[in-house]
């Protein structure tokens, strides 16, 4: 064989033999990496399962979040809802109890001219309303400021003082002497013995001085005696009759239950006058005062200082004007029912 040949074979083999190494080398390393790769393969799995499962909680979460920000904006639409609502039904709730009270308050105004009660009224109507500071009410406000005006410029009239008057009269009738309790009065100080003799022995030295006779001594002496006699029956009698004109002759005949009556009556009269004066009923006070006035001069010794003091009270109360015209709160109740007209 020839050498070249041989040479040729043993190249190929060791060429042969050199790719196999190789080719076992790299096999091996493809195995290797292959083993490496299933690994990071397996742990990439691993990863993204839980990857996944982390994303399936955070979802969750997330859903639960949602949900609860849908029910936090639900409530929170309820809330601002309702709200609403209570505002609106405190602003009606506020309204209905100032017109009540502005309406109560229009007819005391009325009825019994109380205009302090009707200006607290209206300033507590009007706070009210300030302290809602909703620009709706400056209608309201300006309807009640219209109202309060007109009543501080009324003109003042003492009630309480005219009816303090009237009670003080009345507490007085018990003490005012009645034409039926007129007594006899107290007997004349007879005149004084010393003087008596005093006038004697002037009249006896008088006599010896003059020189008189027996005779006009003794007219003297009877003179003395009956000038002292009829000093005496004078003053007698003047217990016994007393003059005077009187318009009502049963006045002097009232017994005592009726002289209680009397008194009683009266009281009632000057009562009546007093609620007639609270409630500014100007007939009736005047006519109350004027009988008032004549059952004192027909019944009561209008000759007695306590008598006189009632009088002169009466006269002062029955001299007050009650003519006031008292002005209504229709512009305040008019503005609050139209604004309750336009909700």
């Amino acid at each position: 064989m020839p050498m070249g040949l041989l040479a040729l074979l043993l190249l190929l083999a060791a060429q042969w033999w050199t790719s196999k190494a190789e080719l076992g080398s790299v096999r091996e390393e493809v195995a290797r990496r292959l083993r490496s790769a299933d690994i990071l393969n397996t742990e990439t799995r691993l990863l993204v399962k839980t990857g996944l499962d982390n994303l399936k909680e955070i979802q969750a979460k997330v859903n639960v979040l949602e949900n609860k920000q849908i029910e936090a904006q639900g409530q929170q639409l309820a809330l601002e809802q309702l709200y609403q609502d209570l505002s609106k039904t405190r602003d009606e709730w506020a309204l209905a109890e100032i017109e009540q009270v502005l309406s109560t308050a229009s007819q005391q105004l009325q009825l019994a001219g109380n205009v302090p009660g009707a200006l607290i009224a209206l300033q507590n109507a009007d706070m009210r309303l300030s302290n809602s500071d909703k620009p709706q009410f400056i209608q309201i406000r300006r309807a009640i400021a219209g109202d309060l005006e007109k009543l501080k410029s009324l003109p003042d009239l003492d009630l309480t003082g005219i009816a303090l008057r009237l009670d003080s009269a009345i507490a007085q009738i018990d003490a005012m002497p009645l034409l039926a309790d007129e007594r006899p009065l107290t007997p004349a100080p007879k005149p004084d013995h010393a003087a008596s003799n005093e006038i004697k022995t002037a009249r006896a030295d008088s006599a010896s001085s003059t020189k008189q006779t027996d005779g006009t001594q003794w007219l003297l002496k009877l003179q003395d005696l009956w000038q002292k006699v009829s000093i005496e029956m004078w003053g007698d009698v003047q217990q016994l009759v007393r003059i005077r004109s009187v318009e009502s002759p049963e006045a002097l005949l009232l017994s005592p239950t009726q002289a209680y009556y009397a008194r009683e009556n009266l009281k009632l009269r000057l009562l009546n006058a007093r609620l007639a004066l609270l409630s500014r009923n100007e007939s009736a006070f005047r006519s109350d005062m004027i009988a008032s006035q004549d059952t004192i001069a027909k019944y009561f010794d209008t000759r007695a200082k306590r008598t006189q003091t009632v009088q002169a009270l009466l006269k002062q109360v029955q001299g007050s004007n009650l003519s006031i015209e008292m002005p209504t709160l229709s512009n305040s109740l008019d503005a609050v029912r139209s604004y309750k007209e336009k909700r």
